[in-house]
């Protein structure tokens, strides 16, 4: 029988995995928009998905940390091990890198992030444009590093389920197939 992950941190994984790559092409897209109202209603967008992944980050560390993850595999060398270690460690600290980097560089440039267009977030330190042109490239950069962490995350899936043929895959799968 394979060890699985909870249910909800197997829904959350794939749910926040769909919406942090829509958010990154999301990110892409937007930056080479004109200014337009168009534009300005996809950064809204932009701000509501990010915030809604903030806070389902924070509830996913939550229930990660109340509920048992599967052990590592026991034919993983001890490299193995580790880089999956600093690669999942290295995820949720860029969860919360893109999003909080993004809501601190719309509060320094003196943009109120509004969820969902009703409920106005805190700024999280006074305006600054000087500072919200720094965060930009926080921001930026933030998100490169997660498009490469994102990366590596997947290859490393690939490789298990495919060349190494062990049970990773099986691990944080949907489906109810019992193995």
């Amino acid at each position: 029988m394979v060890q699985r992950y909870a249910l909800p941190l197997r829904i959350l994984h794939w749910l926040m995995a769909a919406l942090f790559i829509g958010m990154l092409a999301l990110g892409l897209f937007m930056t080479t928009m004109p200014l337009s109202p168009a534009k300005l209603q996809v950064y809204s967008w932009h701000k509501w998905i990010g915030m809604s992944l903030f806070f389902l980050v924070l509830i996913r560390i939550i229930i990660r940390l109340s509920l048992k993850a599967p052990g590592q595999l026991e034919h993983m060398s001890p490299l193995s091990r580790r880089l999956a270690k600093i690669g999942h460690v290295l995820l949720y600290i860029l969860m919360l890198a893109a999003p909080l980097s993004g809501w601190l560089m719309s509060s320094a440039k003196g943009f109120q992030t509004v969820w969902f267009g009703v409920i106005p977030l805190p700024d999280l330190i006074g305006k600054n444009l000087a500072l919200g042109e720094n965060l930009v490239l926080v921001h930026h950069w933030v998100n490169y590093l997660f498009i490469a962490v994102i990366a590596g995350h997947v290859l490393a899936a690939l490789k298990h389920h495919f060349i190494d043929k062990d049970p990773i895959f099986k691990r944080i799968s949907l489906s109810s197939a019992k193995e």
